[in-house]
C-alpha cells in the first residue's frame, strides 16, 4: 500500500485498514428499515353518496387476533381513534346532519369514547391528527351518542354504511361483538332544484333533462303543476315509453286520473313495442288503477 507515492510499513497498513473498514461499511447504500411488508392494521377507504353529498371515510383496520377488545385493548370511558395508526378521517362534500346535529362541508377526525352499552362519537376539526394524544378538545365540533348493538363476532374493525335511503344512511362501526350506527342525512331537495334550474337554462337542454326534472319534482313532493309542464316539454321534444309514463304520473299528481290512465296505457304500448315487458306490465297496472279512480270506484 502506498500513500501519496510513499510505501507504508506493514504496521501502518494494518492501522489504515482498521480505520477504513468501518468507513467502507458506512459508505454502502443504506437499506431502508421500512420494508414492504403487510400492515397489521391496513389502510382502508369507504365512500357513499347520500343525497347529493359524497361521504368518504379513511381509516386503518386493526384485527382482534385473539385479544379482548372493548374494556381491555380499547378501554371503556377513554377516547379512541376509532381504528389504528392515524386518526380516522371523514369527509363531507356538502353540509350534513350527523346524528341529528348539523355539520358543515369539510374533513374531520372521527373519535369515539366507548362506554358499556353506548358510544360517544366526536368530530374534531383537525383531520390530520396522529391519534387521540394530540387532539385538542377545543377543536371538537360535535358530540353525539349511539347505542351499542351486540351481534356476531367481527374479527377486523370495519366502518361501512347501512340502511341507505333517499337522503340518509347509517354510518356503522363494528368490531368484536359490538356495533354502533349513527345516521347521516343530507337533504338533496334544495340543491336539486338549483341543479335543475341551471340544467334547463342551457341551450342544449334536451328531453332527458326535462324528464329528469319532472321525475325529481314528483319524487320530492314539489309542485305537481311544474312537474306536468316539464313532462309535457319532454314529450314535445322526443317520445319514449319512460317519459310518456312520467307524464302519466304528472297527470295523476294533479288529480287528472282519466288522462293519467290514458297516458299510462299509451306508455305500456310503447314499452311493449320496445320489448320491455316489465315496464309494460307495470304501466298497464297503473293505467287500470288510475282508470278505476277516474271512474270513482
Amino acid at each position: 500500500m502506498k500513500q501519496d507515492g510513499l510505501a507504508l510499513s506493514p504496521l501502518t497498513q494494518r492501522i489504515m485498514k482498521q480505520i477504513l473498514a468501518p468507513m467502507a461499511v458506512l459508505s454502502l447504500p443504506l437499506v431502508s428499515n421500512a420494508q414492504d411488508l403487510p400492515a397489521l392494521s391496513p389502510h382502508a377507504e369507504v365512500e357513499q353518496i347520500i343525497g347529493l353529498t359524497d361521504v368518504e371515510v379513511e381509516y386503518s383496520r386493526p384485527s382482534a387476533r385473539g385479544r379482548a377488545i372493548f374494556g381491555d385493548l380499547v378501554p371503556y370511558d377513554e377516547i379512541w381513534r376509532t381504528g389504528a395508526n392515524k386518526s380516522t378521517k371523514i369527509t363531507f362534500s356538502g353540509s350534513v346532519d350527523f346524528g341529528g346535529k348539523p355539520v358543515k362541508a369539510g374533513s374531520y377526525s372521527l373519535f369515539a369514547i366507548p362506554h358499556e352499552g353506548v358510544w360517544e362519537l366526536i368530530l374534531n376539526s383537525n383531520p390530520e391528527l396522529n391519534g387521540a394524544f394530540d387532539r385538542k378538545e377545543a377543536e371538537d365540533v360535535l358530540r353525539t351518542k349511539a347505542e351499542v348493538q351486540y351481534g356476531e363476532f367481527v374479527e377486523t374493525f370495519t366502518i361501512g354504511f347501512a340502511n341507505l335511503g333517499q337522503d340518509k344512511a347509517d354510518l356503522e362501526l363494528a368490531w368484536e361483538k359490538q356495533r354502533v350506527r349513527i345516521t347521516i342525512s343530507a337533504d338533496a331537495t334544495a340543491q336539486g332544484l338549483v341543479n335543475i334550474k341551471e340544467a334547463l337554462a342551457k341551450s342544449d337542454a334536451g328531453y332527458s333533462a326535462y324528464n329528469r326534472a319532472a321525475s325529481f319534482f314528483l319524487d320530492r313532493g314539489q309542485d305537481p303543476k311544474v312537474a306536468l309542464q316539464y313532462a309535457q316539454k319532454s314529450l314535445s321534444m322526443e317520445k319514449h315509453y319512460w317519459n310518456t309514463f312520467t307524464l302519466a304520473k304528472a297527470y295523476a299528481a294533479v288529480g287528472d286520473h282519466a288522462k293519467a290512465a290514458a297516458t299510462a296505457k299509451e306508455a305500456a304500448a310503447l314499452a311493449e313495442a320496445d320489448k320491455s315487458a316489465g315496464a309494460a306490465k307495470e304501466y298497464s297496472a297503473k293505467a287500470q288503477e288510475w282508470a278505476t279512480k277516474a271512474a270513482g270506484k
